[in-house]
């Protein structure tokens, strides 16, 4: 049973809708710029307790903190982590070029320094692979490995000093460019990372970690290639020395792997089932190390092992400053990179498990958590895609488990460290391969991407062929400027379309769509599905003229026709105003015109401006040129459902002294019933002035 409508009103335009409807402009107005200043810096109690639980989420957090509910979960939960972030952390660090101790380093200071100042429950922070890859390929250029290392120990530490050197300053400068960010309110900038743009860089950047690896993995003494198609530099250099594969090496890779693989699928597959994840990771290590120093395999295979890890705590230490200048750039995409992952993951678990997460706030606690780690050689840090995962599914419910994180890797730190001397080098880029499961998979978003929008599907293979072809910042950077192009193109070339009227009914679509609609006699009513701006203004008159048949050569010879008109009947008058032209209602127009041979019966122009967002200057005067374009062949122009924002600028480029400001209407039937009452109106009576 189908339900009807009925609705009897006064025909509204915009005026008498403002007059009847609208607010005064001086009464609950926004305030200005002054009152805004001075109530932001207002100082009382309350404001500064205000102040500090939105700057200081953990104060806000903490005294609701459901103790009975909550602790057993964020507990099982942060322990979990902080064991994956044991191995996690020493084989990001092979990532970055430094040492596996700066990878424990970095898997502790965030952690504790996010929980205080974020707003995600459910995220873990640390190492993330591809900040650490694109850190490392920072740290590659400027301390690039010798051909031929010096191994006494005042070289080695003085060549480690500067890399981890280059890595600290990296994160400084990224933490400075959050916190600027976090004080210009610059948070929805993470936006222009779309999501295809995210999972095809981080799905290309698997591949350039996985290809890294492939050395380690092999037992081979390669120097790591950087720039434009490393990933392909590297594969040829590491097929070249295939035959210098050192054999036990490759066993303990594919040992490890075939331990690491199918405990993981065990770990994914049932992981409702297991309270917590069983902790291949960190058993492989101990396993690893075991057997290493047992068998000797470091001396009598020449295995590469971790070395020596110091116990303790690191000592404040001013990063490398003076390299600011050459990692300006590549920080900037490490930033972004990092704020967009670390954002998506948040927002993601938010909407899961609804609460908010606050974009600018997230500025601030990754920016303090990247600056304050640096000056205890750290390298930049991010939420991360597999611990915030595991973290969620073992039944972490608020950032305190962040708490129990840091606590595993400090006691690594203080007292078993030292322990991991014989872990070879190969286990720890197993893990780091493993890892990539989810970035791999990413692959099956394809084939949906396709089906809902073939244009982020482009997106998404031209951002994977960039980061794979060329370089992960050179890709990304593609990927960017590519996806913000698209969107210029769709803006560019908006469909502009004829609207039909459906039988007995207020509702207006496009012709070519709804063949059962039917056009207005005597209105031509169009519609602008898009901004128009200086940059499809082109586009829009073309199709403006095409659907209204107005070519100059036509508005030529109707100004003659109306001229010899004119001077042959010269007791008509015309009606002018003080600064525009003949202003005359298409009523007494259309004698005119059906007086002479014309190829239209159109009488009248509706423009429907409700999918138009904003109007700027050169639109403005566009509009008011096809105004006058329709006015001298005799067509009246009338506008319905224009935003307050699009009026304003209408209205300030001058249309009001070439239009009716009474032709402008709350909705389109609105005006075509005022056209069509014009219609049925006398002659003498249609004729209007005004000043």
């Amino acid at each position: 049973m189908s339900a009807s409508v009925a609705v009897y009103r006064n025909i509204y335009t915009e005026d008498r809708f403002q007059q009847d409807y609208g607010s005064d402009d001086n009464a609950g107005g926004s305030p200005g710029l002054r009152e805004r200043l001075a109530s932001g810096c207002r100082c009382s109690r309350r404001a500064c307790l205000h102040l500090l639980r939105d700057r200081v989420p953990i104060f806000n957090w903490l005294p609701k903190y459901r103790l009975k509910k909550w602790i057993l979960g964020d507990t099982v939960a942060g322990l979990t982590v902080g064991i994956l972030h044991i191995p996690q952390g020493m084989a990001f660090a092979l990532l970055t070029s430094v040492a596996p101790i700066f990878g424990l380093y970095t898997s502790f200071f965030p952690v504790f320094l996010y929980m205080c100042f974020g707003t995600g429950r459910h995220v873990s922070t640390g190492t993330f692979a591809v900040v650490s890859l694109m850190t490392g390929s920072v740290v590659e250029q400027l301390v690039p490995t010798p051909l031929e290392m010096n191994t006494s120990l005042p070289a080695a530490a003085e060549f480690e000093a500067q890399r981890i050197g280059v890595a600290s300053a990296v994160a400084l400068l990224s933490g400075i460019i959050m916190l600027c960010m976090f004080g210009l309110q610059l948070g929805f900038l993470s936006t222009y990372l779309s999501e295809p743009i995210v999972k095809a860089f981080t799905s290309a950047a698997a591949f350039h970690v996985t290809v890294s690896q492939l050395q380690s993995m092999l037992g081979l003494r390669l120097p790591r290639h950087t720039g434009t198609f490393s990933l392909f530099k590297t594969l040829g250099s590491v097929v070249e020395n295939l035959p210098h594969t050192n054999t036990a090496e490759l066993l303990i890779s594919l040992v490890c792997l075939a331990a690491l693989v199918p405990v993981k699928e065990i770990n994914i597959r049932f992981r409702r089932r297991l309270r917590t994840p069983i902790p291949v990771e960190i058993l492989t290590v101990i396993i690893a190390t075991g057997v290493t120093f047992a068998a000797s395999l470091d001396t009598n295979y020449n295995i590469e092992i971790v070395g020596h890890i110091p116990a303790g705590f690191p000592k404040p230490k001013l990063p490398a400053l003076h390299t600011f200048p050459d990692i300006a750039g590549d920080t900037v995409a490490i930033t972004f990179v990092g704020y967009a992952v670390s954002v998506s993951l948040a927002m993601i678990y938010a909407d899961k498990h609804g609460y908010s997460i606050h974009p600018n706030q997230e500025l601030l606690a990754h920016g303090i958590s990247n600056t304050v780690s640096s000056f205890f050689t750290c390298f930049p840090s991010s939420a991360t895609l597999a611990t915030t995962n595991i973290l969620e599914s073992a039944g972490g419910h608020t950032q305190l488990s962040g708490l129990f994180t840091s606590l595993v890797v400090l006691i690594v730190l203080l007292l078993i460290g030292p322990l991991f001397y014989f872990l070879p080098k190969a286990v720890l880029a197993c893990i780091n391969v493993t890892s990539l499961r989810q970035m791999f998979l990413q692959f099956q978003d394809l084939p949906e991407l396709w089906k809902i929008s073939k244009i982020d599907f482009m997106v998404w293979v031209v951002t994977w062929l960039s980061v794979v072809v060329l370089n992960v910042d050179l890709g990304l950077a593609i990927g960017v400027v590519f996806s913000m192009m698209t969107v210029i193109c769709r803006t560019q070339r908006a469909g502009c379309s004829v609207l039909g009227r459906a039988s007995n009914t207020e509702i207006y679509r496009p012709m070519e769509k709804h063949s059962k609609c039917y056009e207005v006699p005597g209105v031509k009513i169009l519609t602008y599905n898009g901004p128009i701006y200086y940059g499809n203004r082109n586009f829009f008159r073309e199709e403006m003229s095409r659907l209204l048949g107005l070519t100059p050569e036509k508005i030529r010879s109707w100004e003659k026709a109306r001229k010899a008109l004119e001077k042959r009947e010269g007791e008509t008058t015309v009606n002018t105003v003080e600064r525009g032209i003949a202003n005359t209602s298409f009523s007494s127009e259309n004698e005119f015109f059906k007086s002479e041979t014309v190829e239209s019966d159109i009488q009248a122009v509706l423009i429907d401006c409700s999918s138009v967002i904003f109007v700027d200057v050169a639109g403005g005067r566009l509009f008011t040129q096809i105004c006058t374009d329709c006015q001298k062949v005799g067509v009246c122009v009338y506008l319905a459902n224009c935003n307050e924002s699009v009026l304003k600028i209408l209205t300030s480029s001058g249309l009001m002294n070439y239009m009716n400001p009474q032709h402008i209407f709350v909705t389109v039937h609105d005006a075509v019933l005022y056209i069509q009452q014009q219609k049925e109106k006398p002659r003498e009576s249609t004729t209007t002035v005004w000043v």
